[in-house]
């Protein structure tokens, strides 16, 4: 049986973060550049002030994603990213229900939980500002 290191614990939760990043980087960059179409969209879903709500939904992702990727204030986001993901399977996934964006968005959520309640590692921003 292995034992992990901070080594090994350290590049395993930097693995974990880019893959939990990845989703979101590309996703707040899209919405940014497109706010028209976003805010479009979110008003033919019913959200109210849909142009200020692409707005604040586009920074979380894109901000929050390279937060966490860098692990620079790797709990907050992760806990914003977390939450964040649970009301876009709330609003996006129920209606109608789609099972495999919902189960989805839910274990997408529960990784940022874990990153938050771990931290971001010893390869991270935040490792390094102590």
């Amino acid at each position: 049986m292995s034992t992990i290191t901070p080594q090994t614990n350290g590049a395993v939760t930097l693995l974990s973060r880019i893959l939990l990043s990845i989703l979101f980087i590309p996703a707040g960059y899209a919405k940014l550049v497109a706010l028209g179409g976003t805010s479009e969209y979110f008003a033919s879903i019913g959200l109210p002030m849909p142009y200020v709500t692409a707005i604040i939904v586009a920074l979380l992702e894109f901000v929050g994603g390279i937060a966490v990727l860098v692990g620079f204030q790797t709990r907050i986001a992760a806990v914003l990213l977390g939450l964040f993901t649970i009301g876009a399977a709330m609003i996006g996934h129920m209606i109608p229900f789609d099972q495999t964006g919902f189960l989805k968005n839910l274990a997408v959520a529960g990784g940022f939980f874990v990153l938050a309640l771990h931290g971001a590692g010893s390869l991270s921003v935040d490792a390094k500002r102590g």
